[in-house]
């Protein structure tokens, strides 16, 4: 059992004069309000117990209301305006009551000794933080958290698997995110456009790569997380994680010859015509506008053709004709509207069908046979243990967006589904955490889609086969209730919207006081640290992505000879 936090670095802020569980308590300022903000982290000493809230509010009180009426310092000497403001004027603040922890008596006393021996012969469980259900007396102490209690709540920075995600807005402590619970659930990544949503990814990316915590895959939609990029607002460098990581990064282009950032991936994803299926097709229904008799369009070409379905759709004709001994015109026999009357299909419909995947037909990246099993290697290089970034190119459309991620996910799930079930019924090798990474989510994850996307079913479901999805959005509102409240971990900017705010918060206790909190958070550099995987919500100044951060996460490489071990974590091994 540790010794109790010392708190020699921590200032005392005020006493406790009310409040309770609902209402959140009060506390009377004893030093100016200005040493104090919303969102403040502090500690409230009880005896035996420890408490741990955040600030909420700051209001001004007065014993009398004709004391914060007069203005005493305007007729009054200064000494005794002073002294007058002290006796009927204060500030009060709203403490959030979040955790408590039991430190025993008073140290060096017989009844600590007593209750330290328990601990130890395992006769009481060991402290650790609890949700509050009860409340500190009058008159408690509070004082703003010291860097021992913040690695009290978030975990040691020197302790494995613990990642510095920011700092107390305050005093500036290091505070933690635990990798190992972070990749356990679904989480996101939340901020309206312009706050660093795509900066405080590639932080948490670069984290999870060099903990070695789960195998990534990102949809790099806009090609930003490989190659090295150009701030858009600073017109500064920004370092591409395949850079920080040769090894252990591999950057797949969509399509051959696709170039990202000027440079050729490591190698590029091409799809099979059979490895398309009719649901890939329905899950485009809002971006192609399909009709309501589109699935038993598809229904019968999957009877007729099985998976070359979508090969002998795209080679008949639409509305080729040809013309008969009586003179009159007929279907020809490989047309769309031939099959259609073969397979008993309202030839409309069939039609139709047809000319909306005419854009589909004429991508690049869809072909008869691929050069190589690129969907196969993504997924070998995953269960490997390297981390893959699929940059789109200049296929940048929804439409590419939403077919092939979720017809590589589909893949992926069905391999971390086998693997995980040989590993539970056979004993073979446990699979490895993946973390999928999905930018622009409301497109896949939307109310109208999201039941037909597999991204739905991870969210839902494949947290037991070792798969968890990171979406990263601005408008968390449209995404789909169902996939918000399944949600580990939320990290979030500056929001807006009032109802992107509700949906961050949806699910959370105490969600009313943290609405003013998250809307009034600074546009840049301030997230608010939220859900199942922090032990309480916390608003920090997050982390620069600089030369600065690299120095800290992987140290200075003329400073040290790497060892063996290093290089070969770095290769993946």
């Amino acid at each position: 059992m540790g010794a109790a936090i010392q708190d020699s670095e921590s200032v005392e802020i005020g006493y406790v004069v009310g409040g309770g569980l609902r209402e959140n308590l009060r506390v009377r300022l004893i030093v100016t309000a200005n040493q104090v903000q919303e969102g403040g982290f502090v500690v409230i000493e009880s005896g035996d117990w420890r408490f741990f809230g955040l600030i909420t509010d700051l209001q001004l009180g007065a014993t009398d209301p004709r004391f914060a009426d007069e203005q005493s310092e305007m007729r009054l000497p200064p000494e005794l305006a002073h002294l007058l403001h002290g006796q009927t004027l204060f500030t009060n603040l709203e403490v959030l009551p979040a955790l408590m922890l039991e430190i025993g008596p008073e140290p060096g006393t017989a009844e600590y000794r007593r209750w330290s021996e328990a601990i130890d012969l395992g006769l009481r469980p060991a402290p650790a933080p609890l949700p509050v259900k009860t409340i500190p007396p009058h008159h408690a102490r509070v004082r703003l958290a010291a860097p021992g209690d913040i690695a009290e709540i978030f975990g040691d920075q020197d302790k494995a698997g613990n990642f510095v995600i920011g700092y107390t807005r305050e005093q500036g402590y290091p505070v933690c995110l635990n990798l190992d619970k972070f990749v356990q659930r679904s989480s996101g990544i939340f901020g309206a456009t312009g706050t660093g949503k795509s900066f405080l990814t590639r932080i948490l990316l670069a984290g999870l790569i060099h903990f070695n915590r789960a195998s990534l895959l990102v949809y790099d939609m806009h090609n930003e997380y490989g190659y090295d990029d150009t701030a858009s607002d600073t017109g500064k460098r920004v370092i591409g994680l395949k850079t920080k990581f040769p090894n252990r990064v591999r950057v797949v282009g969509l399509g051959q010859g696709t170039l990202i950032r000027g440079q050729p991936p490591d190698f590029n994803l091409e799809i099979a015509r059979r490895d398309i299926l009719p649901a890939d097709i329905e899950m485009l229904t809002r971006e192609l506008n399909l009709k309501e008799t589109t699935p038993a369009t598809l229904d019968a070409l999957w009877n007729d053709f099985s998976h070359d379905w979508f090969a002998q759709f795209q080679q008949m004709r639409s509305g080729a004709t040809i013309t008969g001994e009586d003179g009159k015109k007929y279907p020809a026999p490989d047309s769309v509207a031939a099959w259609a009357q073969r397979s008993g299909v309202n030839q409309m419909a069939a039609e139709s069908l047809h000319n909306k995947l005419g854009r589909l037909f004429n991508t690049s990246y869809i072909v008869d046979q691929p050069a190589a099993d690129s969907v196969g290697e993504i997924i070998k290089a995953l269960e490997g243990g390297q981390h893959i970034i699929l940059s789109f190119g200049e296929h940048e459309s929804d439409l590419d967006y939403l077919l092939v991620s979720n017809l590589l996910t589909r893949r992926i799930r069905a391999a971390w589904e086998k693997r995980t079930n040989d590993f539970r019924a056979k004993g073979e090798k446990e699979p490895r955490p993946l973390v999928i990474v999905v930018e622009e989510a409301h497109k896949l994850l939307n109310r109208e889609v999201a039941a037909q996307t597999t991204f739905s079913t991870i969210a839902r479901e494949m947290r037991k086969y070792y798969v968890t999805l990171l979406i990263v959005d601005q408008r968390p509102s449209q995404i789909y209730d169902e996939v918000m409240s399944q949600l580990g971990t939320r990290i979030s900017g500056w929001l807006g919207d009032e109802d992107d705010i509700h949906a961050v918060l949806s699910g959370l206790a105490g969600r009313e006081v943290l609405r003013g909190m998250l809307a009034r958070l600074q546009p840049k550099e301030e997230v608010l640290l939220l859900g199942w995987g922090m032990p309480m919500p916390l608003p920090v100044r997050s982390r620069r992505y600089d030369d600065r951060f690299w120095e800290e996460l992987l140290g200075r490489p003329s400073a040290r000879r790497r060892g063996e071990d290093e290089i070969l974590k770095e290769l993946g091994f």
